[in-house]
């Protein structure tokens, strides 16, 4: 089983940064595409970032230019570096990893994180 945790949340003023970290342990092996989502208040869970084991990455259209999604596969740690925040980007942002195909030991074939909470004041 792989567990996540999140880290690097807080309160920050519009126009502000914050970094997202994800730290993943237990089987390791298990680790393969990764991302992040987050839930706004009264909205469904969105699709933020995703980064595939080779690096390949996707954004949402909402924050193209402003996050950067990365991974460092020796420390098993995902990242999300949001700039120029707005209120709109204020949720509860969660960290995901999907098990590689073929992989028999990895018994669960998504895990996601507690979540950390963005504040972005205006």
């Amino acid at each position: 089983q792989v567990q996540l945790v999140e880290s690097g949340g807080g309160l920050v003023q519009a126009g502000g940064s914050l970094r997202l970290s994800c730290v993943a342990s237990g089987d390791t092996v298990c680790i393969s595409y990764m991302g992040w989502y987050r839930q706004a208040p009264g909205k469904e869970r969105e699709l933020v970032a995703t980064v595939t084991s080779g690096g390949r990455t996707n954004y949402a259209d909402s924050v193209k230019g402003r996050f950067t999604i990365s991974r460092d596969n020796a420390k098993n740690t995902l990242y999300l570096q949001m700039n120029s925040l707005k209120s709109e980007d204020t949720a509860v942002y969660y960290c995901y990893n999907k098990r590689p195909i073929g992989a028999l030991i990895c018994r669960t074939s998504e895990t996601w994180g507690q979540g950390t909470l963005v504040t972005v004041s205006s």
